[in-house]
């Protein structure tokens, strides 16, 4: 099954922001395009908003005069639904509402073509349940696309439980000759990036809701450390905290409230107060004019350790013993320890690799988070526990000072930040695929592009080793018996075949 021919009409019903953005992919990609919307003239403002933004193209050169002129004459305004009816292809994009798009759907099979395909948009709703409302549900199909969508190459291809494989492939072979990434999945709450990226919120809201770390230091952590392009906490600030805590809801909801997916209470009552982020001014942090951006907490300067003996094969952190030797601190290699891998300071503490343990357990342990790239790295953050040695926690301090990074010190959380939060969604992912949702390249390439992850989660299980996650969550969940971060059994098999071909216990 190949893409629609593009001398087929495409209809986009709703011309919102997002219904505004798919009917100008379908444009500049060369169909002609109806515009529809339930209110008077909204359509025809929706077509003269679509032609001022092809003249910005035109004059950012990157659409010529001939093929903006040539585009206007292609996009068509329709006052009655009626007017969709040789259309090849109608996306709806309006109310998210299930009753409101059952309706729409029923009103369009009655007026398109029998091989018309039906997409929806929805971002939130099943589309199982949008098509289960038709004749033919078999093609009917969710087209998800990431605002702003001219600008965004990620679209998700779902298949409801009645899709047809020849509709499914065709929506991802459009998509793709639409100059898109598409990745195919099946209904699923949230599909794939809705589902996998809850814990990236989750955890920081966790962390700072057990107050041992505020939001600009977590999220600098999350940034600087962990590699991602915005923190948790200004990410879903620049979302709208009603927005993505209503997907957190819906997700949550359909998931028969599975305690993974639990909503923040924290999150509940900014929207509850109207804290809802940038376009009210206020939300974790003050947008109001002449609003000063909190500084993440960040240790004075210390002394490094005089050495560091290395213990154990540091794993994920190895990387660290290259760059405290080119700081010109010695490592002095003591092999294997019982104690596990560690980087024994001359007070006698211990540095260790976030593992889902409390630094409390132990007699002056300090724990550090996990970080994409220790060597580009700005920030690291130290854990320690109110009974750490105050020279153990300024050898730490002191050392990673001395690899150049920015030292953030926050309370005693299992996992800390970064670490918990990939495990968690590398956890997500693999429990995906063993559902079905999507294959590993998919997931790959929807947390990269669809949420500008800098790896994706099996990139990340990869690098990190086979058994991390699952070793970090099974010793979190140990801490934490609520069932949050208990790993899953996909991810416990994933570990275990490891075990079995490399003959460890």
């Amino acid at each position: 099954m190949t893409a629609l021919d593009l001398s087929s009409p495409v209809a986009v019903v709703g011309t919102g922001t997002m219904g505004q953005g798919i009917a100008q992919v379908a444009l500049v990609a060369g169909h002609p395009v109806r515009l529809y919307d339930t209110l008077p003239g909204r359509a025809r403002e929706a077509a003269d908003a679509i032609g001022a933004r092809l003249d910005r193209l035109v004059e950012k050169e990157r659409l010529t005069g001939a093929d903006r002129d040539a585009a206007r004459a292609r996009l068509l305004p329709a006052e009655d639904l009626p007017e969709l009816a040789d259309c090849a292809l109608v996306v709806e994009a309006v109310l998210e509402r299930l009753d409101v798009k059952q309706d729409l759907f029923r009103a369009l099979e009655g007026i398109v073509a029998d091989d018309c395909l039906l997409a929806t948009n929805t971002s939130s709703l099943s589309v199982t349940a949008i098509g289960g409302a038709l004749r033919n549900p078999g093609r009917f199909v969710g087209l998800h696309f990431f605002n702003p969508a001219p600008l965004l190459p990620l679209v998700e291809v779902v298949s409801g439980f009645a899709t047809d494989v020849s509709s499914a492939t065709r929506a991802y072979e459009t998509a793709r000759a639409w100059g898109k990434t598409p990745v195919a999945c099946a209904d699923t709450p949230g599909f794939i990036v809705n589902r996998i990226a809850r814990p990236f919120y989750a955890e920081a809201f966790a962390v700072h809701e057990a107050q041992v770390a505020d939001p600009a230091t977590i999220d600098a952590v999350l940034r600087e450390s962990g590699g991602f392009r915005m923190g948790a906490f200004e990410l879903t600030d620049l979302i709208g905290q009603d927005v993505n805590e209503s997907v957190t809801q819906s997700v949550w909801q359909s998931f028969f409230q599975d305690v993974r997916f639990t909503p923040s209470l924290a999150q509940r009552r900014l929207v509850e107060s109207g804290r809802l982020g940038r376009k009210t001014g206020h939300g974790w942090y003050d947008h109001g004019k002449g609003a000063e951006r909190p500084e993440p907490d960040t240790a004075e300067k210390r002394q490094p350790p005089a050495y560091v003996v290395a213990e154990g094969d540091l794993g994920p952190a190895s990387e660290l013993l290259e760059l405290i030797r080119e700081a010109g601190i010695p490592v002095r290699d003591e092999g294997d320890d019982d104690q596990g891998a560690s980087l024994l300071l001359p007070s006698g503490g211990r540095l260790v690799l976030a593992d889902g343990q409390t630094a409390g357990e132990y007699r002056d342990f300090v724990y550090f988070d996990l970080a994409l790239d220790y060597r580009t790295a700005g920030r690291i953050a130290l854990s320690a526990s109110q009974d750490t040695s105050p020279q153990v926690l300024a050898e730490a301090i002191g050392l990673f000072q001395a690899l150049g990074k920015q030292v953030s010190v926050i309370g005693d959380v299992p996992g800390m930040i970064v670490a918990r939060t990939v495990a968690r969604i590398i956890d997500l992912a693999h429990d995906a695929v063993a559902k079905g949702v999507a294959t590993e390249e998919d997931i790959d390439t929807a947390m990269r592009l669809g949420v500008n992850y800098p790896l994706g989660p099996f990139e990340w299980s990869r690098r990190l080793g086979r058994t991390w996650a699952y070793v970090l969550l099974d010793d979190l969940h140990r801490r934490d018996p609520s069932g949050r971060y208990a790993p899953s059994l996909a991810l416990y098999r994933h570990a275990h075949a490891s075990d079995s071909r490399e003959g460890t216990s």
